[in-house]
């Protein structure tokens, strides 16, 4: 399994679950990351931090250490 912020732009995913049990991981729940939900990275900013995702229909921006706690099974 990999983790979200390991997809490259274009790339589908379908989320698996978040590591840990703190503030952070409330956080990504309460925008929608829930276990099963089908995630697409739309690109990274410059400096490759932050990445903005599609998630249902509309878009998020996360920082990449945010998006390394979700881990995503690859889609066709």
């Amino acid at each position: 399994m990999t983790s979200l912020d390991q997809l490259r732009p274009g790339q589908k995913a379908c989320v698996q679950g978040i590591a840990g049990d703190d503030a952070l991981v409330q956080r990504l729940l309460e925008m929608g990351i829930f276990e099963g939900e089908e995630v697409e990275v739309i690109g990274f900013a410059p400096f490759g931090d932050p990445m903005e995702i599609r998630l249902g229909d509309y878009r998020l921006s996360l920082r990449r250490h945010e998006a390394a706690r979700v881990s995503v099974r690859n889609l066709p």
